[in-house]
C-alpha cells in the first residue's frame, strides 16, 4: 500500500503518454475517495466532508454563521475561564508542595532523560480538592462544549470477563491500568471527569502555560523520543512501574493509556501496542463513542483551529461510553502481552461494534500527506475556474 502511494506522489515519467496525471477535479475527487477507502480508519465521513473542507450546503453555512456570533464567543469564554480557574486550584493547593520525583527519575536528569515529576503522589486532603474539583470541572467544561449528558452503559459482568480470578470475587485485583481507543482530544476531557488519570504526553505539555502545571497534577508520564542516553531507561519502562504501582496500591494515581497509539474516526479499532499489557495485571476496558448527524467530533485529517471551531458552532454534541468490566488475565496471557492486547482488543471491537483495522501510525502519515497533495490540485482547479 505503502508503495503504491510513493507512486501517486512521486515525479511523473518523461512521457506525456504515460504520466498519470489528475487533470480534473473530478479525477481528484475520484483519487481522494479510493484514498478514503484504503485508509477507512482515518476517513471523515461526515457532513463537513474530507479535512473539514466542505463543499458545505447553504443551510449549514447559515448555521455555522449564527452559531459564530452567537454560540462560539460564549463557549470560548466561559471554556477559557474554567482553565484558569483550575489552573489557580492546582497553584493554589500545590503551593508549599514539591513534585514527586522518584531516585531513578534524578539518575534520568544526570543521564540527559526526561524527568518524571509530579503531584499525582501528593496525599491528604489537598490532593482531594486538586482530583474532586478536575472532575467537576472537566464535566463542566464538556457540558460547555454541548455535551450535556454521556450516557454510560456496562455490559454483563459474566459475558466479558475473563475466567482467570473469578475465585476471589471477595477481593477482586486492582485494575493497574484503563485502556480506552481513541478518537478525539476531547477523550481526555472524559476520562478526567471519570476517573482523574495519569496520562502519557509529550515533554513539553510539562512546560506549557497553565496547562503545564495541570499535567502534574494528573501525573502525566512525559514522553521525549528524542532523549537518546544510555541511563535513559524508556517511557516503557515507567509506564509499566506506575501500572504496577497502580495494582497493588490502591492511593497510587490510576493510568490511563491509548493503546492504538493514534486517533481513528471511532467506527475501527486499530492493532494496540503492548505497554499497557507488559505487567500483566488486570485492565479497565472503557469504550468511547461519538454519534453524530452534522459533524463528527473525531479528530482526524482535520487542523486543531478548524477542529475546535466547528464543535463550538454545535449546540448539542453527542458521547456514549461502554464501561466493560476488569478484564483478568490468564496466566497465558500474563506470559505473552501480545495475547493479552489481542484479546482485549477483539472483547472491545466485539462490545462496541468497532472494525479491526491493521493499519496503524505510518499508514496513517501517508495518507494525510497524499490526501494534502490532491486537496491543494483541488484548491488550483477551483482557482482557475474563479
Amino acid at each position: 500500500m505503502e508503495s503504491e502511494l510513493k507512486e501517486m506522489n512521486s515525479n511523473p515519467p518523461s512521457s506525456k503518454e504515460e504520466r498519470p496525471l489528475l487533470k480534473s477535479e473530478s479525477d481528484v475527487s475520484a483519487a481522494i475517495e479510493e484514498l478514503d477507502k484504503k485508509f477507512a480508519p482515518y476517513a471523515r465521513t461526515d457532513l463537513y466532508g474530507t479535512m473539514g473542507l466542505g463543499p458545505f450546503p447553504a443551510t449549514e453555512k447559515v448555521k455555522l454563521a449564527v452559531a459564530m456570533v452567537t454560540l462560539v464567543p460564549v463557549r470560548f469564554v466561559l471554556a477559557m475561564s474554567i482553565l484558569v480557574l483550575y489552573y489557580l486550584v492546582c497553584r493554589v493547593f500545590t503551593l508549599f508542595s514539591a513534585p514527586y520525583r522518584g531516585a531513578e527519575e534524578e539518575e534520568e536528569e544526570e543521564g540527559g532523560g526526561v524527568v518524571q515529576e509530579d503531584y499525582a503522589h501528593m496525599g491528604g486532603w489537598r490532593r482531594s480538592v486538586i482530583v474532586g474539583s478536575g472532575r467537576f470541572l472537566s464535566r463542566v467544561l464538556l457540558f460547555v462544549f454541548g455535551f450535556y449528558w454521556i450516557p454510560e452503559s456496562c455490559p454483563d459482568p459474566e459475558t466479558t470477563s475473563s475466567e482467570e480470578g473469578e475465585g476471589d470475587k471477595e477481593e477482586p485485583e486492582r485494575p493497574g491500568v484503563i485502556v480506552s481507543n481513541h478518537v478525539s482530544y476531547l477523550d481526555i476531557l472524559y476520562h478526567m471527569s471519570a476517573s482523574f488519570p495519569s496520562f502519557v504526553a509529550k515533554r513539553s505539555v510539562g512546560k506549557l502555560p497553565l496547562v503545564g502545571l495541570i499535567s502534574k497534577c494528573l501525573g502525566c508520564v512525559y514522553v521525549q523520543r528524542e532523549a537518546k542516553s544510555p541511563d535513559f531507561k524508556g517511557v516503557s519502562g515507567t509506564v509499566n512501574e506506575r501500572v504496577r504501582e497502580a495494582h497493588r496500591n490502591k492511593s497510587a494515581p490510576t493510568i490511563m493509556l491509548f493503546p492504538e497509539g493514534t486517533t481513528t474516526n471511532g467506527d475501527y479499532l486499530l492493532t494496540f501496542k503492548t505497554g499497557a499489557f507488559l505487567a500483566g495485571t488486570p485492565v479497565l476496558p472503557v469504550i468511547l463513542k461519538y454519534p453524530y448527524e452534522r459533524f463528527s467530533a473525531a479528530w482526524d485529517t482535520i487542523s486543531g483551529a478548524r477542529h475546535v471551531l466547528f464543535l463550538l458552532c454545535q449546540f448539542v454534541n453527542h458521547l456514549e461510553v461502554i464501561r466493560l468490566p476488569v478484564y483478568y488475565p490468564s496466566q497465558e496471557e500474563k506470559d505473552n502481552p501480545k495475547l493479552y492486547a489481542s484479546n482485549v482488543r477483539r472483547l472491545m471491537a466485539s462490545e462496541g461494534n468497532m472494525i479491526l483495522s491493521d493499519l496503524g501510525l505510518g499508514d496513517k502519515r501517508i495518507y494525510h500527506a497524499t490526501l494534502n497533495g490532491n486537496l491543494s490540485k483541488l484548491r488550483v482547479f477551483h482557482q482557475k475556474e474563479e
